[in-house]
């Protein structure tokens, strides 16, 4: 099988790969098979969140692979897309596959608005590619996205655990081959971002990081967004408010006081905010935008309060999804 070569390099020779499988709980085997890659996809998702906690708190990003590690593994912290992306782009490196970075333009909630390409994601070639043809797109940082690969193919689906995600290919004016990450809702399907098969490097990635990071008109600037994929149930902070959306696209909601963010951080998400953050974080979620619709769902508001995964309770690891 081909491997990356040094101009599409990912460091996963500088990479912990020890600590990043007791990380995730991942024991399986490392071989660049599509099983493997569904596997480790699988753990990496369900395991460390999206979040923008230091956004919030006003520092940049960086995507040096060893301040990542230090963050979302080391630090059991999560990260957003780049973070996630780089670190599952290492690893998948390291066991073999090849691995091409894409751009993707959010679409949910864009109303019609073209934005600029800043999300990231991975086109993967396994053990089998030569021989079925068949490539992979992993996506592990939108927040709601696949849990396991989904084959890059016009009308590709994967539906594990009851949710449903596919692709839905088109032309774009100039002839490119244009695909929309498209997700099942309550109401039906609709788009979560759109991307075509232009590659792009770790370079690419820094620029729009730059932006996504730093920048006021950054739709990440000053909100607070914590979220993560389980097999049974899609779990999603916004500022102050907590919703957990099941398969079939009904959720229930909470509001918690902002006091009450970083315990809700450590004992739902299993994120240990440094104490010299929390009183920080606290007055800035205080003043944290929040929008009023980010992902399509039938809310049916709960007065009873949403309790913490037992795992996560008893101060222990999880290794299986949330129940």
């Amino acid at each position: 099988m081909t491997t990356n070569d040094d101009a599409t390099a990912w460091q996963g020779g500088s990479l912990d790969l020890d600590a990043y499988l007791r990380r995730t709980g991942y024991d399986g085997e490392l071989a660049p098979t599509l099983d493997v890659l569904r596997a480790l996809t699988r753990a990496h998702i369900t395991s460390i969140p999206f979040e923008t906690v230091e956004i919030v708190l006003g520092r940049p990003i960086s995507l040096d692979l060893q301040d990542i590690q230090d963050k979302l593994v080391h630090g059991h912290r999560g990260g957003y897309c780049y973070e996630h992306t780089v670190l599952l782009a290492a690893v998948l490196e390291r066991v073999g596959f090849r691995v091409t970075g894409l751009a993707s333009r959010v679409r949910i909630g864009s109303e019609g608005v073209v934005r600029a390409a800043t999300h990231a994601m991975l086109r993967v070639e396994t053990a089998e590619t030569p021989e079925t043809g068949k490539v992979w797109v992993c996506d592990p940082g939108f927040g709601r996205n696949p849990i396991e690969p989904i084959e890059l193919a016009d009308g590709a689906e994967t539906s594990l655990s009851g949710w449903g995600f596919r692709l839905e290919a088109s032309t774009t004016e100039t002839g490119d081959r244009l695909y929309a990450m498209r997700t099942r809702g309550a109401d039906g399907w609709y788009d979560l971002h759109a991307f075509t098969l232009d590659q792009r490097y770790p370079q690419d990635w820094m620029v729009a990081n730059h932006f996504l990071s730093t920048h006021a008109r950054s739709p990440f600037a000053g909100r607070l967004l914590v979220q993560q994929m389980h097999e049974k149930e899609h779990v999603f902070l916004d500022g102050t408010v907590l919703t957990r959306t099941r398969p079939d696209g009904t959720a229930g909601s909470q509001t918690y006081t902002p006091e009450e963010i970083p315990g809700l951080l450590r004992d739902l998400f299993g994120m240990e905010v440094p104490p010299t953050d929390r009183d920080e974080l606290i007055a800035r979620v205080y003043v944290a935008r929040q929008a009023a619709v980010m992902y399509p769902t039938t809310v049916q508001p709960s007065s009873v309060p949403i309790q913490p995964p037992r795992a996560h309770r008893a101060g222990r690891r999880r290794t299986a999804p949330v129940s």
